[in-house]
This record gives structure tokens, C-alpha cells and sequence, in this order.
């Protein structure tokens, strides 16, 4: 269902040269380790990752407990990389770190770089599209603190012939009924100025009606938008779709008959999205609850089963519509280059103790702690009735079983044909490519 770019040779010759740079400048960071051996190399070897542990152990001490514990914690994740900085100046290594850590940085980001070049950027193919004669919007003058009234977004699109309907906080409406009623007025077209979570239902409808949608990035950090190539920073370039826009068909989500255009997380995030007190203090209300839903009385594990393979006792789980590059999207950095590859995205997170927090910093992506897969049917149980779960940060409550599947393919997106685009995401460094890349064949 995706489309390539087609393999250019200057690409390739590019990604071949900066592939033996990467290899060149890692050879020069051994270089300056071997040469360094006698004189603390195996010093800065030992503090660097015996600094990474302490740091690891403390912050989980942090997050994962309360008082002394916690304090403890704050400190060591201080003092570790301190304490190793004032190691290396005392012993005078800090020279031949930093050539260390500037050879090994080059060489990493020219591998990055290398492999970004090596393989055609599959993206999701373009249809032309007519311009909707009734486009119905629905907007929420609330998200995003005020975007739809700081960028003039109904005046905009009125003179784009759209029909605008503004949500009152204070009237709260079924946005999906409403997108039904207004298909059954004659709108073609449905469109959406606020938060991923309404984004998700108007969508469904139109999915559901074979109608093109529309997404305006009014929210607040637009996850969808982004990944859709849109630009975030001024939601209005969003309504030249109407007027010069192109179609996407991508998947669309389902958890429980609920859609979803981003993710569906369980356990540890949802717990904490589960209090009101969230919303005005995400990182407070995160910080009180984390020891009791760790390793407190709120402890709450879930397993699931993911395409017949089991995964159980997981302390955080995230259901992603399409993969993430990687997972940091547990910090909200992650990105899907894809949206229209027919697979859910899995991570899950199992770390119970100091030891395994260490583990997880020092092997990343290779951790026992960490799972990282792609699915086609995801059910979540749990040792309850009914469990939290977000749904593109909607705090909910669902009976178990709880199954995430996706529909490919099923929503007609409509886009500007001027946009900034999807951002290529960074791919994760395999030094057996990069030696292919740069010495090997074709």
C-alpha cells in the first residue's frame, strides 16, 4: 500500500562514503583507547560505565520511591555524572575523553546519516483529490490554549466554504453524533481543530461513511498531525487542503470499538492520566503515584497477547497505530514514518528493581526489561473486572479483555499539497550494515 523513492545513485554513493567515515571515525576512537591504555583508557572505560549505573540506580530510587530513598536517588543521579567529570579532570583524562567521546559521536552520526541515505524512503502515496463542496468542521476553541482563536481559524475556513461547528466547554457534545448528523445534512467532508482523542471519533465517522477528513494541528503537541507531514507550528497552512489538497489512505485504530489514531496505552500512564489532578500537574501527580503503582499497594500488571505470543506481567504497555521508530515515544519524541503499513506498534516495560533500571540504560533496546514488537491483534488482560486505559490520552476504563486491532487503510485523509512532510526519522545504528554499506556489494 506504500509507495518509494526511487534509489538515487548520488544517494548511494553518499551513504557509501559517509558509511566509511562512521567506520573510520569508531576505528579512531579505538585508536585513541589504545593509545590511552597506559595512561587511564581503561579508567575512562570503567567510570563512564560504572557512572551510566549509578545514575540508572538512582533515578529509579527517585521515581520509584519516597522520602530518604528518593532523596538518595536525586543525588546519585546528580553526582554520578559529576562525579565522573571531576574524575577524569583530577587524573587528567579529560582530554582523551573528550577525543574519545568526539570520535565515537562522529562515527555514530555519520552511520545515522549513512543509513538514512542507504534505502528509498517508502511514503505513503499522494491521490489527487477534488475539493469538498460542503466540508463540515468541528472545532474546539479550547485546545491547544486558544489556537482556533489565535489563528482565526473560523474566519479561514468559512471563506474556504467550510461550515464551522465551535464546542462549548461548558455544553459538553457527542462530537461522533454530531459528525453523523452533519453527513446526514450532505457534508462531504469532515475536519477536526483540536486534540488527537476527538480527532480519533470524527475520523471514525468518516471512515465509516467513506468520507475524506480533515486534520487541523490546533492541538496540543499534535502527534497525528506530525506524523502526517502537517505543518504544527501554524495550523492554519492546514485549511489549504480545501482549496489545493491531496488524499492519504492510512489505518485507523480499534480498541474495543473505540478508535484511536495514535496510541492506546495500559498500566503505570494510564493509572496516573486516571486522576484529575493530572492535567494541571503532570509531573507532580506523576511523581506521588509512581512508588505505589511500582512497587507499592497500587501495583498493577498486565499481560497480553500478541499474536499468540504471550507477554506477561508488563508494568507499561503501549499499542501504537503503526510502529514507532523506536521507543521513545515514551517521552513523546518518537515518530512513525508510516501510517498505512497494516500493523500495530508494542512496547511493552517490565523493570522492577535497580538492577534492571541499570540494565535497561546500559543494553537499551536489547534489555530483558524492554519489548519491542509489531502486531496485527493485541489482547490486554489483566486480575480485575476492568482496568484504565489512555486512548490518545483520554483517561477510560474498559472491561477485560481488552483487544486493540487495526482497520487498514479505511480513512481518507486530505492534506495540503504544499506541506512540510514527514521528518525521516532516525534509524538505530547496526554496525554490520554500516561495514556492508561502505566495503560490501550492492
Amino acid at each position: 500500500m506504500g509507495g518509494t523513492r526511487s534509489e538515487d545513485p548520488r544517494a548511494r554513493g553518499s551513504a557509501r562514503l559517509l558509511a566509511r567515515l562512521a567506520v573510520l571515525a569508531a576505528l579512531g576512537s579505538l585508536a585513541v583507547l589504545a593509545l590511552a591504555i597506559g595512561e587511564g583508557g581503561l579508567e575512562i572505560l570503567v567510570a563512564g560505565f560504572l557512572g551510566l549505573v549509578v545514575l540508572a540506580v538512582g533515578l529509579w530510587w527517585f521515581v520509584a520511591h519516597r522520602g530518604a530513598l528518593r532523596l538518595l536517588g536525586a543525588l546519585l543521579a546528580v553526582a554520578a555524572p559529576v562525579g565522573v567529570l571531576v574524575l577524569f579532570a583530577h587524573d587528567g583524562l579529560w582530554l582523551t575523553a573528550l577525543l574519545l567521546v568526539l570520535c565515537w559521536g562522529a562515527a555514530l552520526a555519520c552511520a545515522r546519516a549513512a543509513l538514512r541515505r542507504s534505502r528509498p524512503r517508502r511514503t505513503t502515496p499522494a491521490r489527487p483529490a477534488a475539493r469538498p463542496e460542503r466540508p463540515f468542521l468541528i472545532m474546539n476553541p479550547k485546545s491547544g490554549g486558544g489556537k482556533v482563536g489565535r489563528f482565526d481559524l473560523v474566519k479561514r475556513a468559512e471563506a474556504r466554504g467550510a461550515r464551522v461547528f465551535l464546542l462549548d466547554p461548558s455544553a459538553p457534545v457527542d462530537v461522533a453524533e454530531r459528525a453523523r448528523r452533519a453527513v446526514a445534512e450532505g457534508a462531504d467532508l469532515l475536519g477536526v481543530a483540536g486534540g488527537d482523542g476527538t480527532q480519533a471519533l470524527v475520523a471514525a465517522v468518516a471512515a465509516e461513511h467513506d468520507l475524506p477528513f480533515l486534520v487541523i494541528s490546533a492541538g496540543t503537541r499534535n502527534h497525528f498531525a506530525m506524523d502526517l507531514g502537517l505543518d504544527r507550528s501554524d495550523p492554519s497552512r492546514c485549511l489549504d487542503a480545501l482549496t489545493d489538497g491531496e488524499e492519504l489512505r492510512i489505518d485507523l485504530g480499534d480498541v474495543d470499538g473505540r478508535p484511536f489514531v495514535n496510541t492506546v496505552s495500559f498500566g503505570v500512564y494510564a493509572d496516573v492520566v486516571q486522576r484529575p489532578e493530572y492535567r494541571d500537574d503532570k509531573a507532580g501527580t506523576a511523581l506521588a503515584l509512581m512508588p505505589d503503582l511500582l512497587l507499592g499497594d497500587g501495583v498493577r500488571r498486565v499481560d497480553a497477547r500478541i499474536d499468540g505470543t504471550d507477554l506477561v506481567g508488563q508494568q507499561a504497555l503501549l499499542v501504537s497505530n503503526n510502529a514507532y521508530v523506536s521507543p521513545d515515544e515514551i517521552s513523546g519524541a518518537g515518530r512513525r514514518p508510516r501510517l498505512d503499513d497494516g500493523e500495530l506498534g508494542v512496547l511493552g516495560i517490565r523493570v522492577e528493581d535497580a538492577a534492571q533500571a541499570a540494565d535497561l540504560a546500559v543494553r537499551g533496546t536489547q534489555s530483558m526489561g524492554l519489548t519491542v514488537r509489531s502486531a496485527h491483534r493485541v489482547e490486554v488482560t489483566a486480575e480485575a473486572d476492568e482496568i484504565p486505559v489512555a486512548v490518545d490520552g483520554e483517561s477510560l476504563r474498559m472491561p477485560v479483555p481488552v483487544v486493540c486491532t487495526l482497520r487498514p487503510g479505511v480513512l481518507r485523509v486530505l492534506v495540503p499539497r504544499d506541506r512540510p512532510g514527514v521528518v525521516v526519522p532516525i534509524p538505530p545504528v547496526r554496525w554490520r550494515r554500516i561495514l556492508d554499506l561502505a566495503f560490501g556489494r550492492r
